[in-house]
């Protein structure tokens, strides 16, 4: 039998073995499989924060990595989305967040990043299945996972809504989305 601390090793010697293609990006550089402890250690820091503006500067450091992509070209799709995004071009913002997601199909940020447009053009349904991929490559990502409260509240979704704010603020308890619970508070699934 092998011990569970030596899986990650032998995972990491198999990924090894198998170079990436010209047509995926390398997974191997990504910090959150690189620094676990000091992604630990800003998600406690941000869950002891002790009020909403210290909260709000310590996850800088969290959304820093969130949004540190895995190599060079997947870098570059995230920053063009965000900068449609930005100025409200969607088309074109959904456009680098597809291709970002065809290349890195890991990395947690390229759904989320879709998601949040598709969310602003209330397309709930397809926002919805990138929340989930999001979450299921990063579950601590409590952004996605506010997200996906709002997503459903969107769909009329209330009780799984209240379900997953409560979990995104199990991670943050100083989201902004907090003020929902009031209004969530009845509802169950």
């Amino acid at each position: 039998m092998v011990s569970k601390r030596l899986i990650p090793a032998l995972m990491a010697a198999a990924l090894a073995a198998f170079p990436a293609s010209a047509e995926t990006c390398d997974m191997s550089g990504m910090a959150d499989l690189v620094e676990p402890e000091k992604r630990a250690e800003v998600l406690q820091a941000v869950r002891e924060a002790g009020n909403a503006e210290e909260a709000r500067m310590r996850s800088n450091a969290m959304w820093d990595i969130w949004a540190t992509a895995p190599d060079a070209h997947a870098q570059q799709l995230l920053d063009e989305g965000m900068d449609r995004r930005d100025v409200r071009d969607f088309a074109g913002a959904i456009k680098a967040f597809d291709a970002l997601v065809a290349y890195c199909p890991g990395y947690a940020e390229g759904y989320n990043q879709r998601a949040f447009i598709r969310f602003m053009q209330q397309d709930y349904a397809p926002a919805l299945t990138d929340l989930d991929a999001a979450i299921a490559r990063a579950p601590d990502h409590y952004a996605a996972i506010a997200g996906k409260a709002l997503t459903l509240m969107g769909l009329g979704r209330n009780g799984e809504a209240k379900t997953a704010l409560e979990q995104a603020l199990e991670f943050n308890p100083w989201l902004p989305e907090r003020g929902l619970m009031d209004m969530l508070k009845n509802q169950d699934i």
